[in-house]
C-alpha cells in the first residue's frame, strides 16, 4: 500500500493514547507480522497493552498517570 507524494499519509499524535492514522493501513509488527485495516482511520496502540495489538482496544484508559491516585486508592 503505497503512499504517494500527492495524498500524504496523515497521523496523530495524542498526549495520552494511541496514534491515529487515516487508512487503509499495513503494519509490520516487530516479530515480521503484518497487520492491514482498510478503515477510514485506525488506532495504533502505544502502551503495548492492548490485546489487539497493533491495534488499540482503549487499555491505556485503565493504568494511572504518575502521581495519580487510583479510585481505589481515594476510599
Amino acid at each position: 500500500m503505497p503512499n504517494s507524494s500527492e495524498h500524504p499519509c496523515r497521523i496523530t499524535i495524542g498526549d495520552d493514547g494511541p496514534l491515529l492514522m487515516e487508512g487503509p493501513v499495513e503494519v509490520t509488527c516487530a516479530d515480521g507480522t503484518v497487520a492491514v485495516s482498510d478503515r477510514f482511520v485506525v488506532a495504533l496502540c502505544m502502551c503495548r497493552r492492548s490485546r489487539m495489538y497493533p491495534w488499540c482496544d482503549t487499555s491505556h484508559r485503565r493504568r494511572t498517570q504518575p502521581g495519580e491516585k487510583s479510585r481505589r486508592d481515594t476510599g
